[in-house]
């Protein structure tokens, strides 16, 4: 019986962001166990804010900065702050959402999660705005067109809520999570932030 290994996250949660490197660490580390059919890695979009087209309050700006500062001192990740001051920030992540559910029918989920990162947090860019998701599609090889009618396709059918309810059914409440699902059993993986030894050790051990 192959297990899953499942990621749930949202390309604009910045703890994401400050986790990525040490979730690609952790992907190679499991790679045998993925090419040896032992383990299926599974990304899970977690939905943190929906559809507004409201401009952010001042206080909740002033909260995000100071988490992203907070990741910064912690980890050491990388952030541009002019976002918060160019980009008219928006409460809502589930356009970015979508956009990996639409690359995600291309193989491509894990290359446009990287390019809305790194359009948000390098770039000042807002990933809640269609046109940024238009160039991070193009940016990856996807035809601007044919994406935006996916984009619309998924929110008329309602395929991201699915998915996002599904996420709260296991009971993937906070983003980044990992879970590792064995038959009917859902482990949940305690994240290290800074190392993911303990992680690929927790893994090993449920699998064993």
């Amino acid at each position: 019986m192959t297990a899953t290994l499942i990621y749930c996250y949202d390309p604009m949660c910045s703890w994401c962001w400050g986790f990525r490197p040490t979730w690609t660490k952790l992907q190679k580390a499991l790679q045998d166990l993925v090419d040896a059919d032992q383990l299926a890695i599974q990304p899970m979009l977690g939905g943190l804010a929906i559809d507004s087209d409201i401009a952010m309050p001042d206080e909740m700006k002033g909260k995000l900065e100071a988490t992203w500062k907070n990741i910064q001192n912690t980890l050491g990740t990388e952030f541009n702050f002019d976002f918060w001051r160019t980009a008219a920030p928006r409460r809502s992540t589930y356009p970015a959402c979508r956009a990996c559910y639409v690359a995600r029918d291309t193989g491509l989920e894990e290359e446009m999660y990287h390019a809305i990162q790194e359009a948000y947090y390098l770039k000042a860019k807002n990933p809640s705005d269609i046109n940024t998701l238009i160039e991070c599609a193009e940016q990856i090889g996807m035809n601007a067109d044919g994406f935006q009618k996916s984009m619309q396709h998924v929110q008329n059918e309602h395929l991201l809520e699915e998915e996002i309810e599904l996420a709260r059914r296991l009971g993937l409440n906070s983003f980044p999570s990992l879970a590792l699902l064995i038959g009917d059993r859902l482990i949940p993986i305690p994240l290290d932030y800074k190392d993911h030894i303990n992680m690929l050790n927790a893994i090993k051990k449920a699998l064993s």
